[in-house]
């Protein structure tokens, strides 16, 4: 949008009100466009709250404006971003750009717009230094671990095997649907630590005029929103479920890589950590649990707890589904025609019984015919790899190789 050339980070607020702490930012798209989102950390620990240095929740909360910028920097993709609300050195001006571009290209690839780096300008002339103070490993609790949790079989199995290690193990989720609160009261997690996170609607009404759409690192997003409430609650170790199939691409575009999973991959976990360290909270130790595992291992894993297999979902656009009242709760969480509907099929195919895969997604999708473009996609001969988080060409294709030894067996055991 060429009339719009500068996206301003204007200042962020934060208060507590009664049990909550409600945070929002203002951000400005010149000349007269302005936005507040705001997100909501519920049910703080007020006692440990007031322990916490200002300048410390100060810089965490300017971080988190900062995380939320490409949302709504990408409606306009000015040429120049303009941080008003704190500091930010060369070192991480670097940072934040290579995160656009990496966490951003599906954006740029669907809306047909070159790779741009905006320029990014600080207008505090000198450094603060109370913005990088850095919270210190002794105010954490060594062995509790906060696992962010979506319903899926990837952070289940996390939390299971935190669990099974006899760890202090809790949740941290984002604006948790039925499905995910399904999940937790199977898992026995009583008390989460819960994040609302609210869109500014005049987003929505922007794109519904024209202005750009798309995909931005929301796991990215995650891994600040939880690094953030590990040092409000004091867990030092932050455990995602992020696997080594995130590290491939889905396509080339103008000479670069479209990663889907890039704020999932292995390249910005070691980033991440890293710019945590140095700028954020030195004591706090984020990671992986399943980084050096295929997603056909972790399903291997995920079929050990079959208390799960009817409230588990990985489909995001089941997850958007309003089906009429009569309609069961396993039809809610599986749309059964998307690629992480097949996909998750796919790989929990040879561990499970025919009976058990049609109770969790209600059919049998390798039999259904609008599920062939989609298969040859995910096996590497269809146009490219999806963009959902779904593993690389080589595991769906041992996945179903494994499927169709498995239903040759099936059907010589009916013949014989």
């Amino acid at each position: 949008m060429k009339k719009h050339s500068r996206f301003i980070y204007e200042s962020y607020i934060w208060q507590v009100k009664g049990k909550d702490l409600h945070i929002s930012f203002i951000f400005k798209i010149e000349p007269n466009i302005y936005f507040k989102p705001k997100i909501v950390i519920k049910n703080i620990n007020h006692s440990r709250f007031r322990k916490i240095k200002k300048e410390v929740l100060d810089n965490l909360v300017f971080h988190l404006g900062l995380m939320e910028i490409p949302t709504y920097w990408k409606a306009i993709c000015s040429p120049e971003i303009v941080i008003t609300a704190g500091y930010l050195s060369k070192e991480q001006i670097k940072w934040w750009q290579n995160l656009i571009i990496k966490g951003m290209g599906q954006f740029f690839y669907e809306n047909k717009l070159s790779w741009q780096k905006p320029k990014i300008t600080c207008r505090l002339g000198v450094q603060d230094p109370s913005l990088h103070m850095c919270v210190q490993g002794t105010s954490l609790h060594k062995q509790d671990y906060l696992v962010p949790m979506g319903g899926g079989k990837d952070s289940i199995v996390t939390l299971e095997a935190l669990k099974k290690q006899r760890k202090q193990v809790n949740c941290f989720v984002v604006n948790p649907n039925k499905h995910t609160k399904a999940v937790l009261r199977v898992a026995g997690i009583k008390n989460p630590i819960i994040a609302v996170r609210k869109i500014d609607s005049k987003l929505l009404e922007l794109n519904k005029k024209g202005y750009l759409n798309g995909h931005t690192p929301f796991t990215a997003l995650l891994s600040f929103l939880a690094v953030f409430c590990a040092i409000l609650f004091g867990y030092k170790n932050v455990a995602f479920s992020n696997e080594k199939s995130a590290d491939q691409g889905n396509l080339k575009y103008l000479g670069k890589t479209v990663n889907h999973q890039w704020a999932k991959s292995s390249e910005f976990e070691k980033k991440f950590k890293k710019y945590i360290q140095k700028y954020l909270a030195s004591g706090v130790s984020y990671f992986s649990y399943l980084r050096k595992y295929s997603e056909l291992e972790i399903a291997g894993m995920f079929v050990k707890y079959p208390k799960y297999f009817h409230v588990f979902s990985s489909c995001n656009a089941g997850m958007r589904i309003s089906p009429p009242k009569a309609e069961v709760f396993r039809r809610v969480k599986w749309c059964g025609s998307c690629p992480k509907c097949l996909f998750t099929y796919l790989i929990l195919c040879p561990y499970l019984e025919k009976k058990e895969l049609l109770r969790i997604f209600g059919k049998d999708l390798l039999r259904e015919p609008k599920s062939l473009p989609v298969l040859m996609d995910l096996i590497g001969k269809g146009k490219h790899k999806p963009f959902e988080c779904v593993g690389t060409y080589q595991e769906s294709r041992k996945a179903f190789k494994l499927c169709f030894e498995k239903s040759r067996k099936e059907a010589k055991s009916v013949l014989f």
